[in-house]
């Protein structure tokens, strides 16, 4: 019988297991974060759907809905002032060790970082900027709008509004949170100063 301590616990032993495998497959197992940086369960509203994806960018944090009123509470860091879009996306793709390539906004903004990387972008892997997963979000209007929610192999950039307009977590997070989530899935992005469901 399936129950609010059996969902809990199962979720928090998951996350323990994930992390040692990615540890082990990682070579960023090295990343230490403060305790309040960790994954952990938290209620939220009831009534918000399971399954979904909300981020609150004021606290930093995403949020992996369960059922029964609670969630999985993630660190991140999201996009930079001006760069960060809120809205209602959709999880159109999800992809392990993902190339990566800057968009032409990207290389039209800092040339000097990402010029170098126009044209043939950087294959997956342990220093490229999207880490060890993605998940790719889409809208029915633009499709693909090239904002991820996605790895990272710099932890202190956790807690902080520095991306081009994605959210990161940090790579055993990602791999936690992409085994979690199929393709399909809610993604809320609030307005900062907008609190979600949490």
């Amino acid at each position: 019988m399936l129950t609010r301590r059996t969902v809990l616990a199962s979720a928090l032993a998951a996350i323990a297991a994930s992390r040692a495998v990615a540890q082990q497959a990682s070579s960023t197992s090295s990343q230490v974060l403060l305790p309040e940086f960790q994954p952990r369960i938290v209620p939220i509203q009831m009534g918000v759907p399971a399954g979904e994806i909300h981020v609150d960018p004021h606290r930093f944090a995403l949020y992996w809905t369960l059922p029964d009123g609670f969630a999985i509470r993630y660190a991140c860091g999201i996009g930079r002032p001006g760069l960060y879009e809120p809205g209602v996306y959709t999880i159109g793709a999800k992809k392990e060790w993902p190339d990566w390539k800057p968009t032409p906004d990207m290389v039209e903004r800092e040339p000097e970082l990402y010029g170098p990387y126009a044209e043939d972008g950087m294959p997956g892997g342990p220093d490229n900027p999207l880490g060890a997963r993605a998940l790719y979000l889409f809208t029915p209007e633009r499709g693909d709008t090239f904002m991820r929610i996605h790895g990272t192999n710099a932890p202190q950039t956790i807690g902080t509004a520095v991306s081009n307009g994605c959210v990161r977590l940090v790579n055993d997070h990602i791999v936690d949170l992409y085994e979690r989530v199929p393709e399909g899935t809610t993604v809320a992005l609030y307005p900062k100063g907008m609190a979600p469901a949490a």
